[in-house]
């Protein structure tokens, strides 16, 4: 067996992942079911070491999982350390409250390295080298009739406007321009400019600041206890800094060197076909590709079954155990099946900046949980073309990217996900996908976190979030957020979705928080749930899952409706700011909702609304907004006018209709400039590589 080593720098990932909704690489924390993670593959001992925590734990000491916190009172769930130099605990089943006075010491331990969330170290090559893992420049598309020898790989188009989409920075905080209180940018925010989280070590030299406060004992955070002489705590040791990330955020990784391992690595340009391959050993890939090799694989029946697999943060962000792994070089992969049945063993995994994978007319079948369809992180780069996937495990989207980004276009095919925190697609990377169908059946849709990109177009697209996680504010079917775990750079997320269907199975439609957020819906054929929640979402949220600071974790939100039929309500609140632009023939059936509930004590947020000269706005119930602009047509549902009242008692218009529009400014211009544009899969496609026809 052959092993390659990667050399990861001390990562602190704070998060908890879950959502029943996006799933990258977290530790869903539904409460019907729970995955823990490890952080390290501490299951396989012979490829993979890890940096020990403590040796000399107190006997009195109590280990755990929280499970709530509030007024003083930490609840944990009592559990047992699994070995001495792992920090995973096996759940009793006994649950402790323990007073938390001014006096607890709360700390960081066993995270081993910085906090904050920097883009994984990528894997030596043969040399010993490590390649660029910034992922600042995508690789360009490849020339139709590419040498098959290159084994640099072609990577994705540029996006149009040229900017990059490198991820992995450490700043992990909400959105600089997110209002607060004042309107000013969230108190924990780092400090503008270098992007590194304040507590990061200066300069690379000096111990990283390990304090910790009751705001980071968010839900399935491990801690380690020990109990003052009145039965309270007198320290706390965060041994797994789960941040509350949400969908797809992984749970804490530790200083640790991650192995490769395979019996069938291609370090050179190797053809493979009409063969079977199989891989049963733990944490073991069935086929590796490094060391810059060009891999054409076609024809294959490809098993990787293991049940002593750990998945995981190691698998999420490097690949460890994936089935078909590209490290450094470039594969071509086609008619194939590949079928897994192991934690963390995804389909086909493409990591790094010096990866490039094409995958063409093969069937992707995973069971386990953090077993992803096609997979990117790292930089890695992946174009599919009809490809089928189905995934069951927990924290396994079809269409999955992990940290430190990466590139995908996806053309035509079938990706659908079964388990909960496993969204259709899942997105800390720029993702491109035309006239596939996506569906999530146990889960939110689509997820985008931090500054990154999903774009559909003549998609099929649906999801089904379970209401089974009393920490969601809300159900959704699409969700832009900052979950604050270090997996994705802080910045404008952007969902764009040109024709095709979206239908949301539960809750409201689209929600976003705590983040920038660019919508940009063209001619689609939405289907809301039976309850439609909400439309659009542009608020706050109450940090149950630690996104954000409560009260200043607002969305600054432009969202616009492209000849689109809108139904639902648009709710935000002053801690949130939205231009929601109805133009061409769109139409906007719903009330306009300010709702404080999460906003603390209130911002200097807006929400204004734009419509253009044939758009309309069936208004369903007393509305409230900062401004209203409108070239377009406003009335009931029985073509009753509304009335428009200003704030200051001005009436606008007067209406005969039953609901009233509230505003603080009216206009009856509207200024479309703001407004977004759709795209076309044009600007994206990547030609099918003629290696993947031979």
């Amino acid at each position: 067996m052959k092993k390659r080593t990667l050399a990861a720098l001390g990562i602190l990932v704070g998060t908890a992942l879950t959502f029943t909704a996006c799933g990258s690489t977290s530790t869903t924390s539904s409460t019907s079911s729970t995955v823990s993670e490890s952080t390290a593959d501490a299951g396989n001992t012979t490829d993979t070491t890890q940096d020990t925590a403590s040796d000399t734990e107190e006997s009195d000491t109590i280990y755990g999982e929280v499970a709530s916190y509030a007024d003083g009172v930490l609840t944990i769930n009592v559990g047992t350390k699994d070995s001495e130099d792992s920090n995973d605990l096996t759940l009793t089943g006994e649950t402790k409250e323990i007073t938390v006075s001014d006096s607890t010491t709360i700390t960081k331990g066993g995270m081993g390295g910085q906090p904050g969330g920097d883009a994984p170290a990528q894997p030596s090559d043969s040399t010993g080298s490590a390649p660029s893992s910034d992922g600042s420049t995508p690789p360009e598309k490849p020339d139709s009739n590419t040498d098959s020898s290159d084994t640099a790989g072609s990577g994705a188009p540029e996006k149009p406007d040229g900017s990059s989409d490198a991820q992995g920075s450490s700043d992990s905080s909400a959105p600089s321009d997110a209002p607060g209180s004042d309107g000013s940018a969230p108190s924990d925010a780092p400090d503008g400019g270098s992007g590194a989280p304040s507590d990061a070590p200066d300069g690379g030299s000096g111990a990283p600041d390990m304090s910790a406060t009751t705001d980071d004992l968010t839900e399935e955070t491990k801690v380690a206890i020990t109990l003052a002489d009145d039965g309270s705590a007198e320290t706390i040791t965060i041994l797994s800094d789960d941040m509350g990330g949400g969908m797809g955020a992984p749970g804490g990784s530790t200083s640790s060197d991650v192995s490769y391992s395979s019996d069938n690595e291609i370090l050179e340009d190797t053809t493979l076909s009409d063969t079977s391959v199989s891989s049963t050993g733990t944490d073991e890939e069935a086929i590796l590709v490094d060391n810059g090799a060009t891999a054409d694989l076609s024809n294959l029946t490809i098993d990787r079954t293991s049940s002593d697999s750990t998945g995981g943060d190691n698998s999420s962000f490097y690949g460890v155990g994936a089935t078909v792994l590209t490290t450094d070089g470039t594969t071509y992969l086609s008619g194939s099946t590949i079928t897994s049945d192991a934690k963390g063993a995804a389909g086909v995994f493409s990591y790094s900046d010096k990866a490039t994978t094409y995958v063409a007319d093969t069937t992707i079948t995973t069971s386990q949980n953090t077993s992803g369809g096609i997979h990117v992180a790292g930089g890695g780069t992946l174009y599919a073309y009809d490809v089928t996937a189905t995934t069951s495990g927990e924290s396994s989207a079809a269409i999955r990217s992990d940290r430190g980004s990466g590139t995908m276009v996806v053309d035509g095919g079938t990706y659908t996900s079964n388990g909960t925190g496993s969204p259709a697609v899942y997105s800390t990377a720029d993702i491109t996908v035309n006239n596939a169908t996506l569906t999530a059946n146990s889960s939110e849709a689509a997820c985008i976190e931090g500054d990154n990109t999903i774009r559909l177009f003549d998609c099929d697209l649906s999801g089904n979030m379970p209401d089974d996680n009393e920490q969601n504010d809300c159900l959704w079917n699409v969700i832009l957020y900052q979950s604050m775990s270090g997996d994705s750079e802080v910045g404008n997320s952007t969902f764009e979705m040109v024709g095709g269907s979206l239908t949301a199975n539960a809750g409201g439609m689209f929600y976003t928080t705590n983040t920038d957020s660019t919508f940009i819906i063209d001619n689609v054929d939405i289907t809301p749930s039976a309850s439609n929640d909400f439309f659009l979402k542009v608020t706050g949220n109450a940090n149950g899952r630690g996104w954000g600071t409560s009260g200043a974790n607002g969305a600054n939100c432009t969202f616009t409706a492209i000849d689109q039929t809108c139904e639902g309500d648009i709710i935000w609140d002053s801690i949130s700011n939205l231009d929601f632009y109805l133009t061409g023939s769109s139409t906007l059936t719903g009330a306009v909702i300010d709702d404080e509930t999460a906003a603390g004590d209130g911002g200097d947020g807006t929400c204004s609304l734009y419509l253009g000269s044939d758009a309309t706005w069936v208004v369903t119930g007393n509305s409230t907004l900062t401004n209203l602009c409108s070239e377009g047509t406003i009335t009931d549902a029985d073509g009753n006018t509304v009335s428009i009242v200003g704030t200051d008692g001005t009436t606008y218009v007067e209406g005969t209709s039953s609901y009233t529009i509230t505003v603080d400014s009216y206009s009856d211009t509207a200024d479309l400039s703001g407004a977004g544009t759709a795209e076309s899969f044009s600007d994206y496609a990547v030609e099918e590589p003629s290696e993947l026809n031979a």
